[in-house]
């Protein structure tokens, strides 16, 4: 075994036994089959009100741009799919949002296999990443032989589904690379497209952003446009549709991370209880969730467009 195997054998041990569902690795080089793409989705506004998404198209293409002398992007999923779910007939959230911030939580651990990397190696500089970069995770992910692209986009991994988080560790340190995952088990299945309340999901892998119940409940700032009234199916901050119909999902397992169980009293919410929400029980049911991304007044604002 050489040098670069034994580095990239010890870098996926070390993730497994920090938690990580899947770890592959890919050469840190410039997306060429990603670029037009993504200037086609930009180009018809599938980004919506997202102009975040316009910058540093550069660095979104190519990691180098983003961590000095990067020669490796680690790819790293991580399961949150829970054991419990909300009760039926209340306005429903994301189950990515029913614990703390996942943000914080797999960062936290990315910082940490950076740090054993360095113990066992030596001086590697790198740079982590979950969800708040420019950086295209999901063609990383598909890249580095973890998985592939479902037709909702998100990645779906053969034997775990597609309910767990995707996270990054750039570095400039040479491993041994994984081979692409090229092939899309999704064939002629087209359950998510036909599911999806609000037609966001467009052939050949592409979601209209500016359609997706995910954006106009989370990213989108103004008013939810009326257009939309009745077809938001109590989703009140994001959305899991396309997921939940995924036959690939029935091979989900429940996560082991005791930071995302939710607030005891979010899965027995009822719809009353959600429209009498104060900004005191926002607080406390919501206290380092991602929810509060939206805010008490975006989380009221969807709330009050569902009751229409």
């Amino acid at each position: 075994m050489n040098q670069k195997q034994q580095y990239s054998n010890f870098i996926k041990t070390q993730a497994k036994r920090l938690g990580f569902l899947g770890c592959g690795i890919a050469k840190a080089d410039f997306l060429e089959e990603e670029a037009p793409r993504l200037e086609k989705w930009l180009q018809n506004g599938y980004h919506g009100e997202m102009h975040y998404m316009e910058n540093h198209f550069d660095k979104r293409l190519d990691p180098r741009l983003l961590v000095e002398g990067a020669k490796s992007v680690i790819s790293l999923s991580y399961n949150y799919f829970p054991s419990e779910v909300q009760q039926e007939g209340s306005y429903k959230i994301s189950k990515y949002a029913y614990g703390q911030d996942y943000h914080h939580i797999i960062k936290d651990k990315l910082r940490e296999l950076l740090q054993l990397i360095n113990d066992e190696i030596g001086e590697v500089s790198g740079r982590c990443f979950v969800d708040s970069a420019p950086v295209l995770e999901r063609a990383w992910a598909a890249k580095s032989g973890l998985g592939w692209n479902g037709k909702h986009s998100l990645l779906i991994q053969k034997q775990q589904g597609s309910f767990f988080f995707l996270a990054e560790l750039i570095i400039d340190l040479e491993l041994e690379y994984d081979a692409p995952f090229k092939t899309d088990h999704c064939g002629s299945c087209t359950r998510c497209i036909d599911a999806c309340p609000t037609q966001a999901i467009l052939p050949n892998n592409t979601v209209d952003g500016s359609k997706c119940i995910s954006y106009l409940t989370i990213e989108l700032k103004d008013a939810i446009p009326s257009g939309f009234e009745g077809q938001l199916q109590d989703w009140m901050f994001g959305c899991d549709v396309c997921q939940d119909v995924c036959p690939w999902n029935r091979f989900s397992k429940p996560h082991e991370e005791s930071l995302f169980t939710p607030q005891e009293s979010l899965l027995d919410m009822t719809k009353r209880d959600w429209q009498e929400l104060t900004q005191e029980t926002f607080s406390k049911v919501f206290k380092k969730s991602a929810v509060k991304r939206t805010k008490f007044s975006g989380l009221s604002r969807n709330i009050d467009f569902l009751k229409k």
